[in-house]
């Protein structure tokens, strides 16, 4: 029998073996290391003490802030910019058929979408429109809450004029142009409503200004916005998150139903979520620099000392403004310190002490803060917002007797602190009218006016007791309106609209300002109608008092330190000195009269 032939060994062969028993070799090597010790064959260091160096690093708590501004930014304290498209209906043939574009495509998926039956024919109509539509989330939003809605009609348009128009039901969503495409966010913004055009309220002769308006209040927010604080790199530890939160809930927390809840909650090592504040409500950006102000250890010994130094900080007019929202932060362990600062002789001292003991709800505050109302437009809009939340009574004597005052700011400032208020029923009594708008007659020993909302609410607030409207002959009104004087009965006026497709409608009504108003509405006329009408009085000089556009304060206004001390009629903003002359000739001039807030 013959012997087998033997087979060759390739080279590859022989690799593997070596390498196999090289990596043999290599364990066992390891193996021998890790037995006598973790010293790095590399290094020479032991690898122990650097996984245990590392773990102490991470273990180290750091040492905490004076203050949680010094170890935090804030997050979502910017306003969300929301758009959407929608359409308009009600128009009297001055709508005109959507032309091709980006805007027209997006409207129809949304008709679409919502089973809409022949949107394509419903956007060919002369009485409707299509229209872009805007609304701004401020922080803190909660979901219910309303907005303002801003309508544009896009280029190119046919449509010649969006008075007396509706806005369909309008989903709005925040974009962003992300990679040459753009994304849309969920839907935060569900809003519909009546037109107010500008061309409504502003003289301007600009045709633009028929295609533009806004629908106050029309929007209502769809999601919660919710504030926050970041950590700085060198204070991101889980223990020091959550030592912020409890110092922050200490001093902010609320009950809900029978359980005590603190507003803020450690959601990571870097994050801290902060709910607003009942109190705060409405001035969120005050709730924040006063979280942002409190101490992070909590009270002891060494609080007598900061109350010290804070006391001489109030005290100094380039200090006095912080040392308010730290003492404001201390809560009631602060309040004879700020109570003292009452007593100071320098107005911006006592406005700053008052304003944190308003929000501390003390009734000390209230007189200083109608002072600095009354006194200083720069104080104007702070000082009403902070006696908008006392819950005492004597809060609301004081923003009845600012309905006296001279300025309109004041006095319109004032009416709206009252209304924003829960218990505003039992001092105001509105008159509800076509679209909803509201009709307020409001005492005033101050001159006569008539004051037309830009913001929040379609309402017209008579503040005194305005003059008859003198119309000599007649007087023309938006789309069929018209005013004529009755001669054979002085002191009335007949109040006629006539409207294609619909039987003529009159009334004769007393030529006074709340009864006319009531006239317009009671044809069919509404807010936009209104407001054209006193315009166009007040330009031909039929209306002898005052007309005034949204005259509210004005959120950020400097205050020049140091100039017309001890001068009661200074109100520390050069620009708002003839205010009152410009609101008095409104309708020359509705743009500058308007002091609405910027967004």
């Amino acid at each position: 029998m013959r012997g087998r032939k033997p087979q060759p060994v390739y080279p590859i062969a022989r690799y593997a073996a070596r390498w196999h028993a090289a990596s043999v070799a290599m364990m066992m090597l390891v193996s021998l290391l890790a037995m006598g010790g973790c010293t790095s064959f590399w290094t020479g260091k032991n690898d122990e003490s650097e996984k245990e160096a590392r773990l102490k690093e991470l273990l180290t708590v750091p040492k905490p802030p004076d203050l949680i501004r010094d170890a935090s930014i804030t997050q979502g304290m910017n306003t969300i910019q929301v758009d959407g498209v929608a359409a308009v209906n009600g128009l009297s043939g001055t709508g005109a058929p959507a032309i091709p574009s980006i805007y027209r495509d997006q409207l129809l998926e949304e008709m679409r979408r919502h089973d809409v039956k022949d949107p394509n024919h419903f956007l060919e109509l002369n009485e409707t429109s299509l229209v872009r539509v805007r609304a701004f989330i401020p922080p803190g939003a909660r979901r219910g809450d309303p907005v303002d809605l801003q309508v544009m009609s896009p280029p190119r348009t046919e449509t010649k004029d969006l008075h007396g128009g509706w806005v369909l039901e309008s989903r709005l969503r925040h974009q962003q142009m992300l990679q040459s495409s753009v994304r849309q966010s969920e839907v935060m913004v569900v809003g519909t409503g009546p037109v107010l055009t500008r061309a409504d309220y502003d003289p301007s002769e600009d045709v633009a200004y028929r295609l533009e308006g806004i629908v106050l209040g029309g929007g209502r927010v769809q999601i919660e916005r919710k504030l926050g604080l970041i950590l700085r790199p060198e204070y991101q530890h889980v223990k020091m998150s959550a030592a912020i939160a409890s110092a922050i809930n200490r001093r902010f927390y609320f009950f809900d139903g029978t359980t005590r809840r603190g507003i803020a909650k450690a959601i990571e090592d870097d994050y801290i979520e902060i709910e607003v504040h009942p109190r705060y409500r409405g001035n969120e950006d005050r709730m924040v620099a006063v979280v942002r102000s409190l101490g992070v250890a909590p009270e002891s010994s060494a609080t007598q000392k900061r109350l010290a130094e804070l006391a001489r900080r109030l005290a100094e007019p380039a200090t006095s403004s912080d040392a308010a929202l730290q003492l404001e932060g201390l809560g009631e362990s602060a309040i004879p310190t700020l109570l003292e600062g009452l007593q100071a002789s320098d107005p911006e001292l006592r406005f700053y002490a008052a304003e944190a003991l308003a929000y501390l709800d003390r009734v000390e505050a209230i007189d200083p803060l109608i002072e600095a109302a009354s006194s200083t437009a720069a104080f104007r809009h702070p000082a009403l917002i902070a006696l908008e939340g006392i819950e005492q009574r004597l809060a609301i004597d004081g923003l009845s007797r600012l309905l006296n005052e001279a300025s309109l700011e004041a006095r319109y400032g004032a009416f709206c602190a009252i209304r924003r208020r829960p218990d505003a029923r039992q001092y105001l009594a509105a008159e509800v009218l076509a679209d909803s708008f509201r009709l307020y007659d409001v005492a005033s020993d101050a001159s006569p006016a008539i004051i037309v909302s830009l913001r929040e609410h379609p309402e017209i607030v008579l503040m005194g007791n305005p003059r008859p409207i003198e119309i000599p002959t007649f007087l023309m009104g938006p789309h069929g309106i018209m005013l004529k004087n009755e001669p054979s009965k002085p002191g009335m006026v007949r109040i006629s609209r006539f409207k294609a497709g619909e039987d003529d409608k009159r009334v004769t009504v007393s030529s006074d300002a709340k009864s006319v108003i009531q006239g317009i509405a009671a044809v069919g006329g509404g807010y936009g109608d209104v407001v054209a009408v006193l315009r166009e009085a007040k330009h031909r000089d039929f209306l002898k008092d005052q007309l005034a556009i949204n005259p509210l304060p004005k959120r950020l206004r400097t205050y020049f330190r140091g100039e017309h001390d001890g001068d009661p009629d200074h109100d520390g903003d050069p620009d708002d000195e003839e205010l009152d002359e410009e609101l008095s000739a409104s309708s020359d001039n509705a743009d500058g009269n308007s002091s609405e807030d910027d967004q």
